[in-house]
């Protein structure tokens, strides 16, 4: 695993954009795992300001998220589409149609979480993979568990992962405790990986992640395993 320490959170976005950027303009058609939350939100206003330079065109790209909540709509202001259509879709000149996210108003989880298999699979492999890490350590929402997903899969989220996600929410607004995940597998068919870490309370997982152990009582530690992962972090998180 390579390691790029940063001064900052500004930094961290930058060297983050930076890696985006580089694959877009080097790919013909680059498929691009993307991730939500709040840490990659500088990294989205990163590339916005470049696409409105000139500097990239997004028209090629085709996108995977990671996951979703669920149920929610996707146009409620906290579902996993409306951020990304705010933070970077609708910003951009990216085609929607090869923007892919799970459903989380599909009638039926399961079901919607297979044909997002199908989705991934149909497009061969992920260019570069973008990974947020959890307080407890899980990627995506693979969340801690004696054991984890290959693929896609529907997770009952950990009380720390709601009560980290209860900021985004209002006083009394219900928190979702599910969601739809892609799984570790299909994270591991990117060729490449970069993970993004900010803040003290990211420095407990990213300790484990650089322990040189391996256990699924902190998912991103297996990503030891991937031959090609970069750790974006500032100092306050390792």
């Amino acid at each position: 695993m390579k390691i790029i320490q940063c001064k900052d959170y500004d930094e961290i976005s930058t060297a983050a954009a930076n890696e985006v950027a580089r694959v877009i303009r080097e790919k013909r058609r680059p498929v691009l795992g993307l991730a939500t939350g709040s840490t990659p939100v500088g990294m989205y206003e990163k590339l916005v300001r470049m696409y409105g330079k000139g500097e990239l065109d997004f028209s090629g790209v085709t996108s995977v998220n990671l996951d979703e909540y669920y149920p929610i709509s996707p146009d409620n202001v906290q579902s996993y589409r409306y951020y990304m259509n705010n933070k970077l879709f609708d910003r951009v000149n990216i085609d929607k149609n090869n923007t892919y996210i799970p459903n989380g108003n599909a009638a039926d989880p399961y079901d919607e979480c297979a044909k997002y298999d199908s989705v991934l699979d149909s497009l061969g492999k992920i260019d570069l993979q973008v990974l947020g890490i959890g307080r407890n350590g899980h990627i995506g929402f693979n969340e801690p568990d004696e054991s984890l997903y290959l693929g896609t899969h529907v997770t009952r989220l950990s009380d720390s992962t709601v009560k980290a996600n209860s900021r985004f929410f209002s006083e009394g607004e219900k928190i979702p405790d599910r969601a739809l995940t892609m799984g570790i597998g299909s994270i591991f068919k990117a060729d490449k990986i970069i993970l993004l870490a900010s803040g003290d309370s990211k420095k407990d997982a990213v300790k484990q992640v650089l322990s040189g152990k391996l256990t699924t009582s902190c998912p991103a530690t297996l990503l030891n395993l991937h031959p090609d992962v970069t750790l974006i972090c500032d100092s306050d998180a390792m």
